[in-house]
C-alpha cells in the first residue's frame, strides 16, 4: 500500500494503482495531453473513497510507501486502462497486437 499525494489532500491506494498513476501521468506529460481516472482508495478519515483525477503535464503527484494494516481496494480496471493507454502513447497503435476478429479478416487475403 502507498500514500497517493495530490493537491493538498493524501490516501491509501494499491501499490499496483500508485506505480501505475505516477507512471501513466509522466507518459502523458511527455506526450503533451490528458486525461481523467477514476479510482477507489481510502481517506484520510479511514473510509472509502472514489477519487476521480485529472492527469497532464502540470500534474503535481507524488506516492509513498507505508507500513499501514490498512488494505485499500484494487483499481483492477483503472489500472489495465491505464496500462492499455501507456502502451498506445508509447507504442502508437501500429504496435498493438491484433484482436482475434482483426487477425481473422487478416488471413481471409
Amino acid at each position: 500500500m502507498k500514500h497517493l499525494s495530490f493537491a493538498d489532500k493524501t490516501f491509501f491506494v494499491d501499490d499496483a494503482t500508485a506505480d501505475t498513476m505516477i507512471e501513466y501521468a509522466g507518459v502523458l506529460g511527455a506526450e503533451n495531453t490528458a486525461d481523467t481516472i477514476r479510482i477507489r482508495g481510502i481517506g484520510p478519515d479511514g473510509n472509502e473513497v472514489d477519487m476521480d483525477f485529472v492527469l497532464n503535464s502540470a500534474t503535481n503527484l507524488m506516492s509513498e510507501s507505508t507500513n499501514s494494516d490498512l488494505q485499500p481496494p484494487t483499481n483492477e480496471e483503472a489500472v489495465a486502462y491505464m496500462r492499455e493507454r501507456i502502451s498506445v502513447l508509447r507504442l502508437g497503435t501500429s504496435g498493438l497486437p491484433l484482436d482475434e476478429a482483426e487477425s481473422l479478416a487478416a488471413e481471409d487475403f
